[in-house]
Parts: C-alpha cells; sequence; structure tokens
C-alpha cells in the first residue's frame, strides 16, 4: 500500500539523521508554508469530531495522538479521523506518567500500545506523544526500541486549562506561530477511566478555537497539515525534554 510505504520512508529517515541523538521532535525545519496541528487524549464523542469538522473547514490535516483506552470505546471514530486522512500516533495504553512506572510496565505499555493500535489501524505507527509531556531518559529509550519517535510541541493552545478564556487561548497558539510550528490540542480529556489525573475538564467550544488559530494561520500564509506530510520536504527539529512533575518523583523512584 502507497500510504504505508510513505510512512515506514518518513520513519526511516527521521531515525537515520540522528540515531543516538536524544531529544524529541519539538517542530519541523521547512521551507513550505506549513504548521502542524496535534491532538491527544481522543477519539472521543462530542469533542473529536467538532475538530474534524473544523479541519475539514479549512482543508486541512492533522496528526492524532490517541489513548487505546479512547480507541477502544470509539473504534468507529478513529475509522472517522483516517478516513478523513489524518494521521495516527499513539499517546498511550492509558494516560499514566510513564516515569511513575517500572521499565518492564513502560516497555510493556508501549509494545502493547503500539501492537494494538497497528493492529486497528493497519498500518505502522510512528510517532509517540508521552502523557503529560512526562519522559525520562530511560522512557525515551523505550520509546525509540519500541520502533516509535517521541513528539512533543513547539506551540500550545492551552485548551487544558479550565481558566483560560477562549481568546486567551487563540492568543496563546498564535502568538509565535511560523513555518514548522507543531500545535498542541487536545480531542478527549483523560479522566479516571483512562488513569488519568484527576483535573477538570475546561469548559470551550473546540470548533470555534481551532477555527480561529487555522484562520490566524492562513492569514499568515500557513496550511496546517500532518507531521509526517510536512516531513516529506522538512527535516525534524529535536531537543531534550524530560521532566517528571515532583508530586510524581517519590513514585517513579520507588519503581525504579
Amino acid at each position: 500500500m502507497p500510504l504505508v510505504h510513505d510512512l515506514k520512508l518518513t520513519a526511516m529517515r527521521v531515525l537515520e539523521k540522528a540515531p543516538d541523538a536524544i531529544g524529541s521532535v519539538s517542530s519541523v525545519r521547512t521551507a513550505e508554508p506549513v504548521i502542524i496541528p496535534t491532538f491527544d487524549d481522543g477519539p472521543t464523542p462530542g469533542r473529536t469530531p467538532e475538530v474534524l469538522r473544523a479541519l475539514a473547514d479549512h482543508d486541512a490535516t492533522a496528526t492524532f495522538f490517541v489513548l487505546m483506552t479512547s480507541v477502544r470505546a470509539n473504534r468507529g471514530l478513529l475509522e472517522e479521523v483516517v478516513a478523513a486522512g489524518h494521521e495516527i500516533g499513539l499517546h498511550g495504553m492509558d494516560h499514566r506518567h510513564l516515569p511513575t512506572l517500572s521499565r518492564a510496565e513502560a516497555r510493556e505499555m508501549l509494545t502493547r500500545g503500539k501492537a494494538e493500535l497497528e493492529d486497528a489501524l493497519g498500518m505502522p505507527v510512528l510517532w509517540f506523544r508521552p502523557p503529560h509531556g512526562d519522559q525520562s531518559v530511560e522512557t525515551w529509550r523505550l520509546i525509540r526500541e519500541a520502533g516509535m519517535t517521541s513528539v512533543i510541541w513547539s506551540g500550545t493552545s492551552h485548551d487544558w486549562n479550565p481558566e483560560a478564556t477562549q481568546d486567551q487561548r487563540v492568543e496563546k497558539a498564535t502568538a509565535n506561530l511560523e513555518r514548522g510550528t507543531i500545535l498542541l490540542f487536545h480531542d478527549g480529556h483523560a479522566g479516571p477511566a483512562d488513569l488519568g489525573d484527576p483535573v477538570p475538564e475546561p469548559v470551550l467550544d473546540r470548533y470555534e478555537l481551532l477555527d480561529r488559530v487555522l484562520r490566524v494561520a492562513e492569514e499568515r500564509g500557513l496550511q496546517a497539515t500532518s507531521l509526517s506530510r510536512a516531513l516529506e520536504r522538512g527535516t525534524a527539529v529535536t531537543r531534550p525534554h524530560f521532566n517528571l512533575h515532583p508530586r510524581h518523583l517519590a513514585t517513579a523512584i520507588r519503581r525504579r
């Protein structure tokens, strides 16, 4: 299949350029006028359809980092995302902080999640975004051993922040918007069923947020596309990204 072949070539190019560099993909160096919207925690009803509608209205594509807890509950939505031409990456079997798990547990979570998602998609899974953006050097290496590349972001919409206004979210997402920016959004909310942290979900219009951000991008001559497509004519920019919230540090130490 041409798509599977293209995805494999993209993965090979990214990994071969810096096989030993310790860092996560944070943006794309490119002469093409593109940005890369990414969405975490989905697919979920009421959220993912609004994101898909906004992307379709702008003839845009994106990369969705899915949770397997959400995929199992919403298999039809995953199929809708793929049918609309978007790219799928893995966000995790669930939303636990990887560095708090033992090495064996983290490895199993990565390999099982990748295998299950690839079985659902029928194509390779290249990208992994750590839940909460939390990773250690050890978990970064496990991501690589599982055959995936860690992806973070260079811009965020703050759609996870319940105290932010919609105007503030748009301003945050577009403040430093430029070619190759990887933007963080969410099309889900990781809750107890996903073993996520007990945080309140923001109340926001996800269609309006994405629509407004993409309008600003278009005014600047930028079009939204998936990560793999951006890398067809660009180069991955990586940077070290290793962090763990202090409240989880004791747990991580105990599990070593």
